[in-house]
């Protein structure tokens, strides 16, 4: 399988690492711990049932991580994680830490309207961070 990440992800965001047959990114978003998880499999599987059952086991490993990484590093009050895709059809996971204090509380993060990006040398903290602990 010849695995491409799609434009719009990559655009969006910096690769921290890849583990478990995903690729991890960073989302290039400041007001919100915000990762995502990508699963290098066909562009024909969009959603997580579709996976089978190795691929699954590997892909929920990987939540795992990046999930404790967020809780760990940014310490939010809450931890979102969807598969939506309805712009971008392949997969990815969005883990997103949460807090009363973030300025989309309680709203969702997609439809925020002030979002803000990193500026340079800003992600490589959390991406040297996001190295140490997921491999």
């Amino acid at each position: 399988m010849d695995f491409r990440l799609h434009e719009r992800l990559a655009a969006g965001g910096f690769e921290i690492t890849r583990m478990h047959g995903c690729r991890i990114l960073l989302k290039n978003e400041t007001n919100f711990p915000w990762l995502m998880i990508v699963p290098e499999v066909s562009v024909e599987i969009q959603d997580l049932h579709q996976l089978d059952e190795e691929n699954f086991a590997e892909v929920m490993k990987a939540l795992r991580m990046v999930s404790r990484f967020v809780m760990d590093y940014f310490q939010p009050e809450k931890l979102n994680v969807a598969c939506i895709g309805n712009i971008v059809r392949q997969m990815h996971i969005h883990v997103v830490g949460r807090s009363s204090t973030d300025p989309a509380w309680p709203g969702v993060v997609w439809a925020f309207e002030g979002k803000s990006k990193y500026r340079a040398g800003e992600a490589e903290e959390i991406i040297r961070a996001g190295r140490l602990v997921m491999k």
